[in-house]
């Protein structure tokens, strides 16, 4: 969970709050996580996915663990709100993330909600997922570490390849 400098300070605090109460908070992330299973890709805002992510990612690490695994199966019963997709879990996203100890989901940043809130949204994608990537947001500006390290790469090499006088002959 990424917080600001301001919310490091907890006060007892584990999570975020994320509706009105523990159930409806619960309800929420598990309708979550049953939509990023069944689509492989859910748009929502940025605090909603951040915290649904860590609940995705131990589940499917329970999932590679097998559907004879008890735990691992009432995990995905619980988690899941749609039983069907307890087979998609088990048969198709376990076996696409055995080779992986983890980082199965990307979160990307997208253009804040239009209305009233202009809540900061984000989308929440399995990797491998079969929909084209997304595009990320580069920054091609000069200030940018990379651009100025080349910058300086270039203005070494010119100077290295300007013609020179030959030694002792006045300029």
């Amino acid at each position: 969970m990424r917080l600001s400098a301001a919310a490091a300070i907890s006060h007892g605090r584990v999570h975020r709050w994320l509706g009105l109460g523990p159930r409806s908070r619960l309800d929420l992330l598990r309708n979550l996580v049953t939509a990023l299973v069944r689509h492989e890709r859910v748009e929502a805002p940025w605090a909603r996915a951040d915290e649904m992510q860590g609940y995705a990612e131990r589940l499917i690490d329970y999932a590679k663990l097998g559907d004879t695994n008890e735990r691992a199966m009432r995990m995905a019963n619980f988690w899941l709100t749609e039983k069907d997709l307890i087979h998609k879990l088990f048969k198709v996203l376990a076996p696409r993330f055995q080779p992986h100890s983890g980082n199965y989901t990307r979160l990307l940043q997208i253009p804040n909600r239009d209305g009233l809130d202009r809540a900061k949204m984000a989308v929440i994608e399995l990797k491998g997922n079969p929909y084209p990537p997304l595009i990320r947001p580069h920054r091609d500006t000069e200030k940018t570490l990379l651009n100025q390290l080349l910058k300086g790469y270039r203005e070494d090499m010119q100077r290295a390849a300007a013609p020179r006088a030959p030694e002792g002959t006045p300029v």
